[in-house]
């Protein structure tokens, strides 16, 4: 995937969080840019350390710097980082947005859950407890008309209790391909998760490798 870019190839991290991925990525040669709406997360990101070849932007992902306009030569959208918008059509707007800053030929690594292996192996509860003995639970449904997952979860041990809730639309491979191509990016690989393995009807997780149409 990243391997045939070559050192000093152009990344933009989106959205970024903590760093952690930009951070390994401008180690390993790449010129990297970090995009994240959380001031908080960039702060940490930031604390891990920037310079000529990583830097850090506070930002909407549906709206990308105008100037970035076919500036990198790859785009990762890592760890299920996608989804969380009330509209689909915000979501088509982010791979819209993708496919503006990446330059022809260009890359795109997209990884996040697989609707139809989340669905194949689904649960509605579970439970664990950490080493510290703290308890925590997930209780889930699906609303298969808005492909959202919701998902409350909860904890309690030494640490304290409390308790959240967020959810994220899911899509099957086939769907986010469609959506993909919509915008001028054709997927040309789907693999099950991080493995080498070829993506199947029960892979929790996906990660597609599509490039940017050349004119």
């Amino acid at each position: 995937m990243l391997g045939e870019l070559p050192s000093g190839a152009r990344i933009l991290d989106c959205p970024c969080g903590q760093g952690r991925h930009a951070h390994l990525l401008a180690e390993n040669g790449y010129n990297v840019d970090g995009l994240d709406y959380s001031a908080e997360l960039l702060n940490v990101a930031k604390a891990r350390g920037i310079g000529t070849s990583l830097r850090y932007t506070r930002g909407d992902m549906r709206k990308l710097p105008g100037k970035w306009t076919g500036r990198f030569d790859a785009v990762v959208n890592l760890f299920t980082s996608f989804g969380f918008f009330d509209s689909p059509a915000d979501d088509r707007q982010v791979l819209a947005e993708f496919a503006r800053v990446l330059k022809p030929g260009g890359l795109l690594i997209w990884h996040g859950g697989s609707r139809d292996g989340v669905m194949a192996k689904f649960l509605s509860r579970d439970w664990w407890t950490t080493a510290d003995g703290t308890l925590f639970g997930q209780e889930r449904r699906f609303d298969a008309l808005s492909g959202f997952l919701h998902v409350h979860a909860s904890w309690s041990g030494p640490g304290g209790a409390g308790e959240r809730e967020h959810k994220i639309r899911l899509y099957s491979a086939s769907h986010l391909a469609e959506r993909m191509a919509e915008v001028g990016l054709v997927v040309e690989a789907a693999y099950d998760g991080w493995s080498d393995r070829r993506l199947h009807r029960r892979s929790g997780e996906m990660m597609l490798v599509a490039r940017k149409d050349i004119p």
